[in-house]
Parts: C-alpha cells; structure tokens; sequence
C-alpha cells in the first residue's frame, strides 16, 4: 500500500489535536460457505477540495467472526473547523493479496470525524448494495504528551537592594534546561515595585513547557530588578526541579538566591542575596476541547440572517439574496460552508434560525429576531438543509427594508446561554450580513455582556461593502459604561476573501476553517474562567426552546 497521504494544505490550521480511532463491526455479512468471513475494515479519507477518497488505511484481518474487534487504531489529526469526511470498507478476506477487488465486499459506512469525536460510541448500518447489513462501531480517544498543568506562586524575602535611591523591583525568570546543556526562558513573573520583600502572583505553566515532563529535569529561576531602560540588573539565581516543588511549602523549597559574581567577590563574607520561598505547587490537568466534547458538552448552533434592503431585492439577479434554481446564492454558501461543520456537534440537529431587518406579516412591522421558519415560539429548523429551506422561504413573506442593528438577535442567544452556565451547553451565534452595523454602541454593550457566558459569536460578511467598522468587533471589546470585555468571543470574516469560482469545494473548506479556528480557544476560556471540568456525562438532557421563553 501507498504511504499515508499527508492532507494538511498550505496555510491549513495547525490540528487542535490528535486522536485514535478504533473500529468494530457487528452482524457483518457471511460471504463464506464453510465457515465464517474473515473480515479486514479499510478506512479512507477525503482530500480537501475533493469529491474523492484516498486509502488511509487497514486493519488486520479478524479471521472466522462475524463480530469482529479490530486491534488496530487510525491515528488523525483533528480540526474543529473542518469537515473531515472518513469511509470504511469491510471486505471478506479470500486471498493472501492487497488487491481488494480479489476480496468480498461487505458494505461502507460513511461519516465525519467530528461526528465520532463527538459521540462516545458512534454505531452506524453497514450499506451493502443499498440494504442495511450489520453495523460499524467507532469511537475516538485524544492521543498524546501529558496535558498537566502547574500552579505555582513564590514569595522572597531579604532581596538586595539593586536601585540606588530606592529598593529594588523584582521579578523572577523561569528557565527549563536543555538536554544539550542550554537553557530556554519559559516564564516570567510580573515585577513588584520597590519591595525587597515581594509575594508574587500565582501563575499556571504547562508541565510540558516547565519540563518537558522530566520531573527530575533541573529547572532554573532567575530574580532581578526591573528597570525601565531594559537592562535589568541580576540579583540572583536558584536551581530545582518539579519532584522537588510538588513537596509543597516546605524546608525544601526555601532557596537561597545566589549571585555567582558576588560569591566570588566576597569570599567567605557572601551568604546569600536573598531567600526565594513557595507558597503553592499545584498540579492539575488541562482539558482540552475534545474532552468537554466526549464529556457531553453540547454545541448549540444559532443563524441570523440580514433581512435589511442593502442587500438588493431578491428578484433582482445582482441581489445577495437572489435565488436561481439550484445555484446557491452567497447567503447560502455560507450557510453551508459553516454549517456542515457545526451541526456534527449537535446531537438534536436542530437549529434556531433568525432574520433581522425586515418587515414581517402580518402587520409590517420591523423585526430584529424573526423567526424564519414563520413560526411563533419556535424557530427550530431540521439540519441545515432544514435552515435553508427556511430562509428561502422568508424571502418571499417578509419586506426587506432596515437598520442592519446586530444587538437583538445577540441579546436573543444570550438569554439562552445565561441559563445554561453549568457546562452542559454552549452557544455560537453566525451572523451573516452584507452590511455596516448600524447599532455599535449597543452592539458593543450585547458582545461584553456575552462575554461573561459560555458563547461565540461569528461575523461573515458577504458582498462588496467596506466592513472596516467591524474590526473593532474582533477582539476585546469596551462597553458604553467603559467595561472591558472578560474575553474575546467575536471573529469576524470577510467572504469575498475565499471565493473561488475555479474552486468551489475547497473555497468553502477555506472559509469554514477562517471562521472557526478560534471557537476552540474560546470554548476552553469560558470553561477555565469558570472552573468548569469536563463533564463526563453518559447522556446530555438536551435543551428545550421553552426554557426562557
């Protein structure tokens, strides 16, 4: 067989991780007159921008069993943001050969890797020839180096007075050693003005990057004096190592600072140039995205359209919303692109779907959060074809007309995620316009008070407009009253930036890993922010609409 095809394209995201999958069969066809199959799972995966499927992989062969457990894992990086579609292949094992066509077909299983991430036990039909023939069982399990993090905080008495009209301000450097003798600065404390006495603040650090994981590897701290010129003055250096901080604030973690210079200078009459004590050495693990999501954690995918009349009348072919037969207009590309990747992290497959900026029946009044299904309490559509339909749909009821204000549809999902805090649920919020906003303040105040709940919220702009003014939007945001939003839960995109008419499949992949490469990092924010573990749940009640309404 060929080498593993290596998928990650030019300016592709980094993976977010990496996971093995395993792979079952039950009730698989019995292709042998004599005895049982012998079955072999082949596993392909599909190449960004492509229609096609290239072998990644076999499993051994299971011989004589019709309920095979195959010992053999497919390791895959994973990205959130894309749609990794994956195939498996079952065949009877007839011959000693690699040619599969020399081999019984047993049928295929089609699914996604985000869809088995997201499941702990992800059972699907086996498809034989149109007829459902025993099923596949996969499941996937987060590979790699230790995730552990550590907690420390240190305090220092006695330090040398190091500024000459007044005392020092001191700050500590970390350094992991090298196994070629070097060293690599890893951390540094904030300095502490004019003390010669300091307790700095407590600081997480991965094991990883402290030490490699070597908890006998030396470690090595540094302590100067700040000054503003940016030649610090050295007061100081201790060594130690992780076995030896994990004893806690003891004896031994009580250091002396030594400055080598001014040991050799003074001889006898040198004891130290201070004493560097722990208060705290906690280690903890870090989650990561995945575990929250095998853990139960539910991601809650919410559209909001601009209905407002910039957009063109939607009989108009230069119109943003102009449907023409099967050709997808720019609305539902994005539609699309974003949601075919979501909606595997969503076990109900329904989504709430708003507009915003027209006149709706029955008496024209201008909405802000209609629903588009027409409903009155519930704007639930099935899947994202589902979404679709919907909007459609809304074109030929509804009046475009305007402002483009942002603020009621993300208030709306706010509502939702302030009731659902306890790590079971979080919210992202799509909204797609073709516009300038036209509440910023308001808009502004919505995005701080999110903030502080477990919710993203995507930007995607589509059409020719300048959407300068939105970059503000794009990090962390300041309120009307001058509060500083607690994290950054916004990402904007520009859609006219990944089209690609020579390439259509790959375009939208494109624009589908832009848009949600940070919801990740944000998703895992709120949870530390919040001190919330991974759930580790067998099933999730889902949410129900009626909630808040």
């Amino acid at each position: 067989m060929d080498s593993k095809p290596d998928f990650l394209l030019p300016g592709q995201a980094i993976p977010v991780t990496q996971v093995e999958v395993s792979i079952s069969a039950r009730n698989v066809l019995d292709m042998d007159t004599f005895s049982k199959s012998d079955p072999i799972c082949v596993m392909y995966v599909q190449k960004i921008g492509s229609d096609d499927f290239v072998e990644y992989g076999r499993t051994e062969v299971i011989w004589d069993n019709l309920n095979p457990d195959f010992v053999t894992k497919f390791a895959l990086d994973y990205f959130f943001e894309e749609r990794q579609e994956l195939k498996f292949e079952l065949y009877d094992v007839d011959a000693n050969t690699d040619d599969l066509s020399k081999h019984d077909f047993l049928g295929d299983v089609f699914c996604s890797l985000g869809e088995i991430c997201s499941s702990r036990r992800l059972e699907l039909p086996i498809n034989y020839r149109g007829k459902e023939c025993g099923k596949v069982i996969l499941s996937a399990e987060e590979i790699g180096e230790s995730r552990d993090v550590v907690n420390l905080e240190f305090k220092a008495t006695g330090l040398d007075k190091k500024d000459f009209f007044g005392k020092s301000d001191p700050f500590l450097a970390f350094y992991r050693m090298n196994e070629n003798g070097s060293s690599t600065v890893v951390h540094k404390t904030e300095k502490i003005k004019r003390t010669l006495n300091p307790t700095w603040k407590p600081f997480n650090i991965s094991v990883m990057t402290l030490c490699g994981n070597d908890y006998d590897r030396e470690i090595k701290i540094e302590c100067w004096d700040w000054n503003r010129s940016g030649s610090h003055d050295f007061i100081g250096e201790f060594k130690t190592n992780m076995r030896q901080l994990t004893r806690g604030a003891t004896s031994v973690n009580e250091y002396e600072v030594i400055n080598p210079k001014l040991k050799k200078e003074k001889g006898k009459k040198y004891k130290h140039s201070g004493i560097v004590s722990l208060i705290e050495c906690s280690v903890h693990p870090r989650y990561s995205f995945l575990d929250y999501i095998r853990g139960g954690t539910q991601i809650h995918f919410t559209v909001a359209i601009d209905f407002t009349a910039s957009n063109g009348k939607p009989d108009d072919p230069n119109s943003l919303h102009y449907l023409f037969g099967d050709t997808p207009n720019i609305y539902e590309k994005a539609l699309n692109s974003v949601g075919s990747v979501l909606q595997d992290y969503d076990s109900t497959k329904n989504f709430p779907a708003l507009g915003f900026g027209a006149r709706v029946p029955p008496d024209g009044q201008i909405s802000f959060d209609f629903f588009l299904n027409g409903h009155d309490t519930n704007p639930y559509c099935r899947g994202i074809d589902g979404v679709i339909a919907a909007y459609k749909q809304s074109l030929k009821r509804v009046y475009l007309h305007g402002p483009t204000n942002f603020s009621p549809v993300i208030e709306h999902v706010a509502k939702f995620a302030e009731n659902h805090r306890g790590g079971h649920h979080y919210f992202i919020l799509l909204i797609i316009t073709d516009g300038s906003i036209s509440d910023m303040a308001r808009t502004q105040d919505a995005i701080v008070n999110a903030a502080t709940m477990p919710m993203s919220i995507i930007i995607l702009g589509v059409g020719s407009e300048d959407f300068s003014s939105m970059e503000k939007l794009d990090g962390k945001v300041t309120s009307s009253d001058g509060t500083v939003a607690v994290r950054d839960i916004v990402k904007f995109v520009c859609f006219r930036d990944f089209l690609d008419d020579n390439d259509a499949i790959l375009s939208q992949s494109r624009l589908a890993r832009e848009v949600l490469e940070e919801v990740p990092e944000q998703f895992l924010s709120w949870m530390t922010m919040n001190n919330i573990n991974p759930l580790n749940l067998p099933t999730v009640k889902p949410m129900s609409y009626n909630t808040v309404v």
